[in-house]
Protein backbone atom coordinates (compact mmCIF):
# COMPACT_ATOMS: atom_id res chain seq x y z
CA UNK A 1 0.00 0.00 0.00
CA UNK A 2 2.81 2.03 0.70
CA UNK A 3 4.07 1.13 -2.37
CA UNK A 4 1.22 2.30 -4.46
CA UNK A 5 1.03 6.07 -2.60
CA UNK A 6 4.85 6.04 -3.15
CA UNK A 7 4.25 5.48 -7.04
CA UNK A 8 1.24 7.85 -7.26
CA UNK A 9 3.43 10.44 -5.91
CA UNK A 10 6.03 10.08 -8.18
CA UNK A 11 3.99 9.75 -11.25
CA UNK A 12 2.68 13.53 -10.16
CA UNK A 13 5.85 15.07 -10.09
CA UNK A 14 6.77 13.57 -13.46
CA UNK A 15 3.75 15.08 -14.85
CA UNK A 16 4.93 18.26 -12.88
CA UNK A 17 8.00 18.67 -14.53
CA UNK A 18 6.92 17.77 -18.25
CA UNK A 19 4.26 20.34 -18.06
CA UNK A 20 7.12 22.47 -16.53
CA UNK A 21 9.52 21.74 -19.41
CA UNK A 22 6.71 21.76 -22.09
CA UNK A 23 5.77 25.51 -21.32
CA UNK A 24 9.55 26.63 -20.51
CA UNK A 25 9.92 24.92 -24.28
CA UNK A 26 6.87 27.18 -25.86
CA UNK A 27 7.88 30.32 -23.94
CA UNK A 28 11.47 30.28 -25.48
CA UNK A 29 10.56 29.30 -29.09
CA UNK A 30 8.17 32.37 -28.84
CA UNK A 31 11.01 34.76 -27.84
CA UNK A 32 13.32 33.34 -30.15
CA UNK A 33 10.71 33.55 -32.75
CA UNK A 34 9.88 37.28 -31.65
CA UNK A 35 13.77 37.95 -32.01
CA UNK A 36 14.24 35.79 -35.61
CA UNK A 37 11.14 38.23 -36.49
CA UNK A 38 12.83 41.39 -35.55
CA UNK A 39 16.01 40.41 -37.10
CA UNK A 40 14.54 39.44 -40.23
CA UNK A 41 12.91 43.17 -40.32
CA UNK A 42 15.76 45.47 -39.43
CA UNK A 43 15.81 47.16 -42.44
CA UNK A 44 11.99 47.39 -42.84
CA UNK A 45 12.12 48.77 -39.06
CA UNK A 46 15.06 51.17 -39.45
CA UNK A 47 13.42 52.69 -42.84
CA UNK A 48 9.67 53.06 -41.23
CA UNK A 49 11.63 54.54 -37.85
CA UNK A 50 13.53 57.33 -40.57
CA UNK A 51 10.24 58.10 -42.03
CA UNK A 52 9.16 59.00 -38.73
CA UNK A 53 12.13 61.11 -37.98
CA UNK A 54 11.80 62.66 -41.86
CA UNK A 55 8.09 63.35 -41.20
CA UNK A 56 9.06 65.00 -37.65
CA UNK A 57 11.22 67.43 -38.57
CA UNK A 58 9.26 68.15 -41.64
CA UNK A 59 6.56 68.92 -39.80
CA UNK A 60 8.80 71.00 -37.51
CA UNK A 61 10.27 73.01 -40.38
CA UNK A 62 6.81 73.55 -41.99
CA UNK A 63 5.53 75.19 -38.78
CA UNK A 64 8.35 77.42 -39.15
CA UNK A 65 7.58 78.64 -42.33
CA UNK A 66 3.50 78.45 -41.56
CA UNK A 67 4.49 81.25 -38.80
CA UNK A 68 6.86 83.20 -41.26
CA UNK A 69 3.91 83.42 -43.93
CA UNK A 70 1.54 84.09 -41.12
CA UNK A 71 3.44 87.04 -39.83
CA UNK A 72 4.20 88.34 -43.11
CA UNK A 73 0.36 88.05 -43.66
CA UNK A 74 -0.03 90.24 -40.31
CA UNK A 75 2.38 92.93 -41.06
CA UNK A 76 0.69 93.55 -44.74
CA UNK A 77 -2.62 94.02 -43.21
CA UNK A 78 -1.38 96.35 -40.81
CA UNK A 79 0.30 98.45 -43.49
CA UNK A 80 -2.85 98.75 -45.06
CA UNK A 81 -4.85 99.30 -42.27
CA UNK A 82 -7.09 96.76 -42.03
CA UNK A 83 -9.91 96.19 -39.34
CA UNK A 84 -8.53 94.21 -36.49
CA UNK A 85 -11.15 91.96 -36.86
CA UNK A 86 -10.57 90.44 -40.71
CA UNK A 87 -6.58 90.34 -39.60
CA UNK A 88 -7.48 87.85 -37.00
CA UNK A 89 -10.09 85.85 -38.89
CA UNK A 90 -7.91 85.69 -41.80
CA UNK A 91 -5.05 84.97 -39.88
CA UNK A 92 -7.12 81.94 -38.26
CA UNK A 93 -8.19 80.28 -41.75
CA UNK A 94 -4.98 80.85 -42.95
CA UNK A 95 -3.55 78.71 -40.15
CA UNK A 96 -5.91 76.02 -40.09
CA UNK A 97 -5.31 75.78 -43.70
CA UNK A 98 -1.88 75.80 -43.89
CA UNK A 99 -1.19 72.75 -41.33
CA UNK A 100 -3.94 71.11 -43.12
CA UNK A 101 -1.94 71.13 -46.58
CA UNK A 102 1.16 70.23 -44.34
CA UNK A 103 -0.68 67.60 -43.15
CA UNK A 104 -2.12 66.15 -46.69
CA UNK A 105 2.00 66.56 -47.98
CA UNK A 106 3.62 64.82 -44.81
CA UNK A 107 1.14 61.80 -45.63
CA UNK A 108 1.91 61.98 -49.72
CA UNK A 109 5.49 62.21 -49.68
CA UNK A 110 6.05 59.33 -47.23
CA UNK A 111 4.29 56.78 -48.88
CA UNK A 112 0.76 57.16 -48.65
CA UNK A 113 -1.03 57.33 -51.68
CA UNK A 114 -2.39 60.43 -52.76
CA UNK A 115 -6.01 59.21 -53.60
CA UNK A 116 -6.68 57.53 -50.58
CA UNK A 117 -5.99 60.36 -48.17
CA UNK A 118 -7.91 62.53 -50.70
CA UNK A 119 -10.70 60.18 -50.83
CA UNK A 120 -10.23 60.00 -46.57
CA UNK A 121 -10.06 63.97 -46.53
CA UNK A 122 -13.63 63.40 -48.24
CA UNK A 123 -15.21 60.79 -46.28
CA UNK A 124 -14.21 62.77 -42.96
CA UNK A 125 -15.20 66.37 -44.79
CA UNK A 126 -18.91 64.96 -45.00
CA UNK A 127 -19.11 63.09 -42.14
CA UNK A 128 -17.54 66.31 -40.13
CA UNK A 129 -19.97 68.66 -41.80
CA UNK A 130 -23.00 66.28 -40.29
CA UNK A 131 -21.83 66.19 -37.27
CA UNK A 132 -20.32 69.94 -36.53
CA UNK A 133 -23.58 71.75 -38.42
CA UNK A 134 -23.41 74.91 -35.52
CA UNK A 135 -20.11 75.07 -36.38
CA UNK A 136 -20.35 75.41 -39.86
CA UNK A 137 -22.78 77.57 -38.78
CA UNK A 138 -20.87 79.40 -36.77
CA UNK A 139 -18.22 79.79 -39.57
CA UNK A 140 -20.75 80.99 -41.77
CA UNK A 141 -21.52 83.29 -38.97
CA UNK A 142 -17.63 84.81 -38.78
CA UNK A 143 -17.96 85.31 -42.18
CA UNK A 144 -20.96 87.62 -42.42
CA UNK A 145 -19.79 89.45 -39.25
CA UNK A 146 -16.60 90.23 -41.62
CA UNK A 147 -18.38 91.09 -44.71
CA UNK A 148 -21.72 93.21 -43.01
CA UNK A 149 -19.51 94.73 -40.39
CA UNK A 150 -21.99 95.15 -37.57
CA UNK A 151 -19.33 95.60 -35.05
CA UNK A 152 -15.64 95.84 -34.51
CA UNK A 153 -12.98 94.72 -32.43
CA UNK A 154 -13.01 97.40 -29.46
CA UNK A 155 -16.46 97.57 -29.34
CA UNK A 156 -18.92 97.43 -27.12
CA UNK A 157 -22.04 95.30 -27.69
CA UNK A 158 -25.15 94.31 -26.28
CA UNK A 159 -27.23 91.07 -27.23
CA UNK A 160 -30.24 91.80 -24.96
CA UNK A 161 -31.90 87.98 -26.04
CA UNK A 162 -28.64 86.02 -24.81
CA UNK A 163 -28.11 88.35 -22.03
CA UNK A 164 -24.54 88.98 -23.59
CA UNK A 165 -22.92 91.92 -23.21
CA UNK A 166 -18.94 93.31 -23.66
CA UNK A 167 -16.41 94.76 -25.53
CA UNK A 168 -14.71 92.73 -28.50
CA UNK A 169 -11.45 91.60 -28.20
CA UNK A 170 -11.39 88.93 -31.11
CA UNK A 171 -12.86 87.92 -33.92
CA UNK A 172 -12.03 84.17 -35.05
CA UNK A 173 -13.08 81.33 -37.57
CA UNK A 174 -16.20 80.06 -35.28
CA UNK A 175 -15.75 82.00 -32.28
CA UNK A 176 -15.92 85.60 -30.70
CA UNK A 177 -14.10 86.66 -27.85
CA UNK A 178 -15.26 89.27 -25.60
CA UNK A 179 -14.71 91.05 -22.44
CA UNK A 180 -16.77 91.87 -19.73
CA UNK A 181 -17.29 95.03 -17.43
CA UNK A 182 -15.04 92.86 -14.57
CA UNK A 183 -13.06 91.79 -17.10
CA UNK A 184 -14.19 88.37 -17.67
CA UNK A 185 -14.00 86.26 -21.13
CA UNK A 186 -17.02 85.55 -22.87
CA UNK A 187 -16.71 83.27 -26.07
CA UNK A 188 -19.47 83.53 -27.75
CA UNK A 189 -20.54 81.42 -31.01
CA UNK A 190 -20.71 83.58 -34.28
CA UNK A 191 -24.34 82.17 -35.10
CA UNK A 192 -25.35 83.78 -31.91
CA UNK A 193 -24.08 87.54 -33.13
CA UNK A 194 -25.67 87.06 -36.64
CA UNK A 195 -28.63 85.47 -35.84
CA UNK A 196 -29.78 87.88 -32.96
CA UNK A 197 -30.76 91.72 -32.75
CA UNK A 198 -27.64 93.07 -30.99
CA UNK A 199 -26.58 96.93 -30.13
CA UNK A 200 -23.40 98.56 -31.26
CA UNK A 201 -23.33 100.76 -27.68
CA UNK A 202 -19.40 102.15 -29.29
CA UNK A 203 -20.27 102.49 -33.11
CA UNK A 204 -20.42 106.32 -33.23
CA UNK A 205 -17.86 108.48 -31.38
CA UNK A 206 -20.77 110.69 -29.27
CA UNK A 207 -23.28 109.24 -26.94
CA UNK A 208 -27.02 110.65 -25.68
CA UNK A 209 -27.07 110.92 -22.25
CA UNK A 210 -31.00 110.94 -21.25
CA UNK A 211 -31.58 111.22 -17.72
CA UNK A 212 -34.96 111.60 -15.78
CA UNK A 213 -34.75 113.21 -12.02
CA UNK A 214 -37.94 114.25 -9.79
CA UNK A 215 -38.29 116.95 -7.06
CA UNK A 216 -41.35 117.72 -5.05
CA UNK A 217 -44.56 119.65 -5.70
CA UNK A 218 -43.56 122.39 -3.51
CA UNK A 219 -40.05 123.07 -4.97
CA UNK A 220 -38.87 126.10 -7.14
CA UNK A 221 -39.61 124.39 -10.77
CA UNK A 222 -37.45 127.02 -12.34
CA UNK A 223 -34.81 127.20 -10.19
CA UNK A 224 -33.96 123.39 -10.17
CA UNK A 225 -33.98 123.53 -14.51
CA UNK A 226 -31.73 126.49 -14.12
CA UNK A 227 -29.07 124.36 -12.24
CA UNK A 228 -29.35 121.48 -14.46
CA UNK A 229 -28.37 123.52 -17.35
CA UNK A 230 -25.93 125.20 -15.30
CA UNK A 231 -24.11 122.10 -14.66
CA UNK A 232 -24.54 120.87 -17.81
CA UNK A 233 -22.73 124.37 -19.30
CA UNK A 234 -20.03 123.80 -17.26
CA UNK A 235 -18.85 120.10 -17.15
CA UNK A 236 -16.37 119.42 -19.61
CA UNK A 237 -17.14 115.97 -21.03
CA UNK A 238 -20.96 117.80 -22.01
CA UNK A 239 -20.36 118.49 -26.21
CA UNK A 240 -21.60 122.07 -25.80
CA UNK A 241 -21.21 122.30 -29.85
CA UNK A 242 -24.93 120.13 -29.52
CA UNK A 243 -28.34 120.37 -28.42
CA UNK A 244 -28.68 120.64 -24.61
CA UNK A 245 -32.39 120.30 -23.05
CA UNK A 246 -33.62 120.67 -19.74
CA UNK A 247 -37.30 119.94 -19.80
CA UNK A 248 -40.54 118.92 -17.67
CA UNK A 249 -41.06 115.11 -18.81
CA UNK A 250 -43.86 113.92 -16.48
CA UNK A 251 -45.73 115.34 -13.60
CA UNK A 252 -46.06 112.01 -11.23
CA UNK A 253 -47.73 110.87 -8.18
CA UNK A 254 -45.02 112.18 -5.86
CA UNK A 255 -42.95 113.96 -7.94
CA UNK A 256 -41.91 116.43 -10.99
CA UNK A 257 -39.96 114.84 -13.05
CA UNK A 258 -37.17 117.05 -15.13
CA UNK A 259 -35.72 115.75 -18.14
CA UNK A 260 -31.99 116.15 -19.57
CA UNK A 261 -30.70 115.30 -22.36
CA UNK A 262 -26.97 116.24 -23.43
CA UNK A 263 -24.20 114.59 -25.78
CA UNK A 264 -21.15 113.29 -24.43
CA UNK A 265 -17.75 111.41 -26.19
CA UNK A 266 -19.05 107.48 -25.79
CA UNK A 267 -15.41 106.67 -23.82
CA UNK A 268 -17.01 109.43 -21.23
CA UNK A 269 -20.80 108.13 -21.19
CA UNK A 270 -20.49 106.53 -17.59
CA UNK A 271 -17.85 108.48 -16.28
CA UNK A 272 -20.12 111.61 -17.02
CA UNK A 273 -23.45 110.37 -16.21
CA UNK A 274 -22.22 109.38 -12.72
CA UNK A 275 -20.77 112.59 -12.20
CA UNK A 276 -23.52 114.79 -13.03
CA UNK A 277 -26.44 112.48 -10.95
CA UNK A 278 -23.63 113.29 -8.17
CA UNK A 279 -23.75 116.43 -9.00
CA UNK A 280 -27.56 117.08 -8.84
CA UNK A 281 -28.14 115.47 -5.80
CA UNK A 282 -25.39 117.77 -4.28
CA UNK A 283 -26.49 121.14 -5.81
CA UNK A 284 -30.31 120.18 -4.81
CA UNK A 285 -29.35 119.78 -1.28
CA UNK A 286 -27.64 123.24 -1.16
CA UNK A 287 -30.72 124.93 -2.56
CA UNK A 288 -33.43 123.11 -0.49
CA UNK A 289 -34.60 121.73 -3.58
CA UNK A 290 -36.61 118.28 -2.23
CA UNK A 291 -35.86 114.88 -4.21
CA UNK A 292 -38.94 112.79 -3.19
CA UNK A 293 -39.01 109.30 -2.59
CA UNK A 294 -43.06 107.32 -2.99
CA UNK A 295 -45.34 108.84 -0.41
CA UNK A 296 -49.14 108.51 -0.22
CA UNK A 297 -51.23 111.59 1.93
CA UNK A 298 -54.23 110.62 3.11
CA UNK A 299 -56.78 113.67 4.34
CA UNK A 300 -59.28 112.82 7.01
CA UNK A 301 -62.93 114.53 6.61
CA UNK A 302 -63.83 116.58 9.35
CA UNK A 303 -67.44 114.38 9.93
CA UNK A 304 -65.50 111.11 10.62
CA UNK A 305 -63.60 113.21 13.77
CA UNK A 306 -67.16 115.08 15.32
CA UNK A 307 -68.77 113.37 18.56
CA UNK A 308 -71.79 111.55 18.07
CA UNK A 309 -75.47 113.08 19.59
CA UNK A 310 -76.56 111.44 23.03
Amino acid sequence: MLLAAANTTDESVTDILDSATEVTAEATKEVNGFFQFIEDNIPNIVSFGIKVGLALVFFFIGGKVIKWIRKIVRRSFERTGADTGVMQFVDSMLKFGLYALLVFMIATNFGVESSSVAALIASAGVAVGLALQGSLSNFAGGILILLLKPFAVGDYIMVTQEGIEGTVKEIQIFYTKMATVDNQTVVVPNSILTSNSLTNVTARPERKLDLKVGISYDADLKEAKRLIEEMLRSDLSVIQDEEIVVFVSDLADSAVIIGLRAWVKTEEYWAARWRILEQIKIEFDKAGIEIPYNQLTVHLSGEGNSPKPD
